[in-house]
């Protein structure tokens, strides 16, 4: 059975990153600052993102990953009530939210923790914590000795094998469920968390939602571990991040190509799984700073998307935006973001690839979870081909300064790339001949159903398109409006467009600005009537 993740492509926010928010709670004012979220949602359709993965969205100290509320969203963020309706536009608009379960720790400020510090042995929740014991003294001053994750001691850990924690922590993904309609987990430090919490939550999450989706983030072992029928549906898939950008600096797609048949191929170890690929995240250098040739930018992109897995981008990286982990800070890895000088500045080479990219996936189901199959592998070359129910779609990749010339043998009698629209040589012998130019990549397939350029999502009418007061404007239905002003939502800042019918109804009407000027079914929801 195959399920809206199979088919998803995610696009990752760090949100007091991406939101400009300060590097450390105050407990000052509430700062709505999630309806940003909103505003970028036209550019998320236009890259065909249908799931949004959300790093910590709840209260905390520090970077999110310290919780100290589980159903309060961080006021350097906003309000409970503008989180649901970023969540509604978002799912009107046809994508789905995952959020961030980091329940392997808390922050020290988190209650049950400061109940331990005001009540010592007294505290009901002394059995709450890892390790937890009264005959020493932690490195933060406690009269108690705890253990900290990875020796981090403002990151309490959890005692997972106490049913009262995993029952907190259930009752908080229900909560999530109910007030956000959320569609999965991206669990944080999965492979620290116990087996058995896992079983609970798969059971729980299943029985409100069959599709619900859950994700562990994996770094090292046997994946299969943790993602299996009993408990998570995918994991990180750190191994084939590693072997994308390698392949690349190294010159070398046997690396990649390995692994993508060790993990997936027709003897595949998790060729069952549904595996999360990146090529970065808020944890790593940024992809343009970690190749040595930002011209294999697109080829990793390419085979990203066209190898097994779920495909996934990190916000603003599909400009090409640099960042680096330096003097033991993931700052540079996690900054404020404007889309609109990422579109007059960044690299919208790559932004129209990964668009296009987008599209392709949406279109082929063989790109999305057909059968891996090399080809051709060279040092600096790669051909590889992705088959479902007869669906064939051969990937082309060239990292060489010089054009190379793949030959291979096909079954088709026409093929062409719908990268380039360039058709491909085939003889009287199916015998195929393709010249791929350096450091680039083609998508061959025999039935182009790709098409021409949508015109409804292009980059220039997602950022041009603008709502004019006094103008009047058609509904896809053909009712007409007047634009009376545009004003400002208390809580989330947004724009919202005020407009009124000029027949019939007198009633006055309140509508995001994103969504006004945005698409249904590829068309215009307000056209201009003048």
């Amino acid at each position: 059975m195959s399920f809206w993740y199979d088919n998803a492509i995610f696009y990752h926010i760090y949100p007091i990153g991406f939101c400009g928010a300060e590097k450390v709670n105050d407990n000052g004012e509430i700062r709505c600052r999630l309806g940003k979220v909103i505003d970028w949602i036209p550019h998320l359709k236009e890259m065909n993102i249908t799931a949004v993965y959300f790093g910590p969205v709840f209260e905390s100290v520090e970077h999110g990953y310290d919780t100290t509320d589980y159903k309060v969203i961080d006021r350097r963020l906003g309000t409970n009530e503008l989180f649901k309706k970023v969540c509604d536009e978002l799912h009107a608009n046809g994508i789905r939210v995952v959020l961030d379960g980091v329940f392997n720790h808390v922050g020290r400020n988190f209650w049950a923790f400061k109940d331990v510090q005001n009540n010592g042995p007294a505290s009901q929740y002394c059995d709450w914590f890892q390790n937890l014991n009264f005959g020493g003294q932690s490195p933060c001053g406690d009269n108690f000795w705890y253990e900290g994750w990875n020796g981090y001691y403002n990151l309490v850990k959890l005692n997972m094998k106490n049913p009262k924690v995993c029952d907190y922590i259930i009752d908080a993904v229900d909560y999530w469920i109910k007030e956000f309609d959320i569609d999965g987990i991206r669990f944080d430090a999965a492979d620290c968390i116990d087996f058995d919490f896992f079983k609970r939550i798969r059971w729980f999450t299943k029985s409100k939602k069959a599709d619900f989706w859950l994700m562990g983030e994996i770094i090292h072992g046997d994946y299969n571990r943790w993602a299996n029928p009993e408990m998570l549906d995918s994991t990180t898939n750190y191994e084939c991040y590693k072997g994308i950008y390698s392949s690349h600096n190294d010159g070398n797609y046997f690396e990649i190509d390995y692994s993508i048949n060790r993990q997936s191929g027709s003897n595949g170890i998790y060729k069952n799984i549904n595996l999360f690929n990146f090529v970065d995240n808020h944890d790593v250098n940024r992809l343009a700073s970690t190749l040595k040739d930002e011209r294999n930018l697109k080829n990793c992109y390419t085979l990203m998307y066209g190898m097994p897995g779920i495909p996934s981008i990190y916000y603003g990286s599909e400009f090409g935006v640099k960042g680096i982990h330096e003097n033991n800070s993931d700052d540079g890895l996690r900054p404020c973001l404007d889309l609109d000088d990422l579109l007059s500045n960044g690299n919208l080479d790559l932004y129209k690839h990964i668009v296009r990219l987008g599209r392709i996936y949406s279109v082929y189901p063989a790109m999305r979870t057909g059968n891996y199959q090399t080809i051709i592998v060279r040092n600096r070359q790669l051909l590889f081909k992705k088959e479902l129910n007869g669906q064939i779609i051969y990937i082309a990749l060239n990292l060489d300064e010089n054009e190379y010339g793949f030959s291979f043998h096909t079954d088709m009698n026409f093929l062409v790339d719908v990268i380039s629209n360039q058709v491909v040589e085939i003889n009287g012998n199916y015998d195929a001949y393709v010249k791929v130019p350096p450091f680039s990549s083609m998508v061959i397939v025999a039935d182009d159903i790709l098409n021409e350029e949508p015109t409804a999502k292009t980059l220039e009418t997602s950022v041009e398109r603008d709502v004019q007061i006094g103008n009047c404007y058609k509904d896809i239905n053909g009712n007409v409006f007047k634009v009376i002003t545009i004003a400002k939502d208390y809580d989330s800042q947004e724009d919202l467009v005020i407009y009124k019918a000029l027949f019939g109804s007198s009633d006055t009407w309140a509508m995001p600005k994103t969504i006004f000027i945005g698409d249904v079914d590829g068309k215009q929801r307000f056209a201009d009537a003048q």
